[in-house]
């Protein structure tokens, strides 16, 4: 899909040719819309590296095209292997038009499609961009702030757990920190790239957003590292005490077995077809009965002082 977009007083405004000041907004393109975009002289290889979902975060200039690729991250549903993961975005700035391309519908180009930032227009080109960079960092600190509240949560079913089923719920939140921490520092990276080439030193309330920005990535990066240290051994923890569960589950089981057997010894002497004591007793049954729950209880108090209830 690709729309072409300008900010005017009434809000964006979509046009059917390239004008100047205009927001193309490209979302998994069709080889058409790759064509069409060539036609603009812009590099095909500009608009190809945004839509491969293993390219890392650089900034790239060919033919007054300059290409800002980073990746923002994106929740994929609790029900995948990896929950949270993240794609490459590009911007590709040329002389009159701004260009935006993902190979998903991402909530940071939706919440601009939809008026939800009134004050940023694509005339201004570096605020634009610093917009994507701010939201991106702020957009990767919640998703931490979910995944720290949904692993408390599985925290408190290890506990009792004698499966394996919630370890293998956190390994799928440890891969999603992994892809974080990648693209973080990539991020970083890139942001850096940008700062040292002065791309934003025009006017100073830029240069000071940038620096916020660089340091709210920076923040991310540490609660990633944070989250997944305390993460991997949380889940050595854990499956120490799944085992440790299960051992008390056997342990337990042992000594019901043992418990139990013990009236089965007794019914099976007197069940015996010879001569036994009591028989002709007419409280031989009640004896019998004593004399198991007797041993019964004689077995759990040793069981109890040993420790194994």
């Amino acid at each position: 899909m690709l729309t072409i977009l300008k900010k005017t007083p009434e809000g964006l405004r979509t046009f059917e040719r390239l004008v100047d000041d205009a927001w193309v907004n490209v979302i998994d393109p069709t080889p058409e819309e790759i064509a069409r975009l060539e036609e603009w002289q812009i590099p095909s290889e500009m608009i190809t590296y945004p839509l491969d979902q293993d390219e890392m975060a650089r900034t790239e200039r060919d033919n007054g095209f300059t290409l800002i690729l980073f990746r923002v991250p994106h929740f994929q549903g609790t029900g995948e292997d990896i929950p949270f993961t993240t794609v490459p975005l590009g911007i590709i700035l040329a002389e009159k038009f701004i260009v935006t391309i993902c190979k998903i519908a991402h909530p940071l180009i939706q919440e601009l499609l939809e008026g939800r930032v009134k004050s940023l227009t694509p005339a201004k080109r570096n605020r634009f961009i610093l917009h994507f960079f701010w939201s991106t960092a702020n957009r990767y600190l919640n998703h931490l702030r979910g995944i720290n509240k949904t692993v408390e949560a599985l925290e408190d079913q290890l506990q009792l757990s004698t499966r394996n089923k919630e370890v293998l719920e956190l390994l799928k939140y440890q891969k999603s920190l992994t892809y974080f921490t990648t693209a973080l520092r990539s991020n970083e990276l890139m942001m850096e790239r940008l700062q040292r080439s002065q791309m934003f030193n025009q006017f100073e309330e830029d240069q000071d957003l940038l620096e916020d920005v660089l340091t709210e990535n920076q923040q991310a990066i540490e609660m990633t590292n944070i989250a997944s240290n305390i993460l991997s051994q949380m889940m050595d923890a854990f499956a120490s005490i799944i085992s440790n569960n299960l051992n008390t589950v056997m342990k337990i089981l042992a000594v019901i077995t043992i418990i139990m057997s013990l009236p089965t010894i007794v019914a099976s002497f007197f069940g015996m077809n010879v001569a036994l004591p009591w028989d002709e007793h007419g409280m031989a049954f009640i004896f019998i009965i004593a004399v198991s729950v007797g041993l019964i209880a004689l077995a759990a108090i040793i069981f109890y002082k040993l420790d194994w209830f």
